[in-house]
């Protein structure tokens, strides 16, 4: 399904050099930290992607980070999507890269998954040059991103047919629609998700990662706003289905709203701390990479 995507998106010249169009670097980054802005991964002003990485790195996991913006909106660099990320996970050795991606009205959410997949695929075939892995990459979206990179681990088998290797995990930062059948022609209906993404019932099923969702996929952290009217009942019911599949996956229900879910993530707290343990549980090299958070912090945690 994707592989004239990506052959069409790769066939233009890529530059390492581009400055920063929008809002990188609008906040101050961590010493000795690398930033590669703007890096084309297909024809379109919306196919480009951030990568900070920091010194010395060699062989280091990747985080792949899809920003919000209700599927219309957003950016790769605003500072909620990346800064405290950076700051936590990039100065511990890990690669950050931030994606953009086509957007309504252009293109639908289904649509922009094929973004997704390319700029993976993209970065995935670059990684070794930034002192990165192909093979350690760590997929993370929030809210509409979220929805995204659960759409593509959903369909993990077909992507993977197409020649994007295979990731560690992914975590998905807050998403109610998981089911957007159950969004748009469910008991309640949601006029928001009726807008995003129309009332074709094919097209509500294709674009719904609980349906896409038919086989065991890489490991599964899906963190949900208790705040939310059932943004953890959804992520609840898309978990219980993977674990069904064979999939080790994992519900985080956490008391931030929406946003301090994306933004909060990174700050030494709890939070991150239950992001960090899973992430552990992926890989014995992120595991001996985490091992560097405070002793106040784990003791904390453990007494909360």
């Amino acid at each position: 399904m994707y592989t004239k995507l990506l052959l069409g998106l790769l066939a233009v010249t890529m530059s390492w050099s581009a400055l920063a169009k929008t809002t990188l670097n609008t906040y101050p980054l961590p010493s000795g930290i690398k930033v590669l802005a703007d890096l084309a991964y297909g024809r379109d002003a919306k196919h480009t992607l951030d990568v900070y990485i920091p010194a010395d790195a060699k062989d280091v996991p990747v985080i792949f980070m899809v920003h919000g913006g209700a599927w219309q909106g957003g950016d790769k660099a605003i500072k909620s999507e990346v800064e405290n990320k950076i700051a936590h996970w990039v100065t511990r050795g890990f690669i950050l890269v931030s994606t953009n991606y086509r957007t309504l009205p252009q293109v639908g959410p289904v649509e922009q998954t094929k973004d997704i997949a390319a700029a993976l695929f993209f970065a995935q075939e670059r990684a070794y040059k930034w002192g990165g892995s192909a093979e350690k990459f760590l997929l993370m979206g929030h809210s509409s991103g979220a929805h995204l990179v659960s759409l593509v681990s959903a369909n993990y088998h077909t992507i993977i047919g197409d020649g994007i290797m295979p990731w560690l995990g992914t975590i998905s930062l807050d998403i109610s629609g998981y089911d957007i059948v159950k969004k748009v022609i469910g008991p309640n209906p949601s006029e928001f998700y009726k807008k995003k993404f129309g009332e074709n019932p094919d097209y509500l099923k294709k674009a719904s990662p609980f349906y896409a969702l038919t086989d065991k996929i890489p490991p599964f952290l899906a963190i949900c706003s208790r705040r939310s009217d059932d943004a953890c009942t959804q992520a609840e019911n898309f978990i219980g289905k993977a674990k069904n599949l064979g999939t080790y996956a994992e519900l985080l229900p956490v008391d931030l709203s929406h946003g301090e879910i994306n933004s909060e993530l990174g700050k030494d707290s709890c939070y991150t701390k239950d992001v960090d343990d899973f992430l552990k549980k992926l890989s014995s090299g992120i595991a001996s990479m985490l091992t560097s958070q405070t002793t106040l912090i784990q003791k904390n945690c453990a007494g909360a």
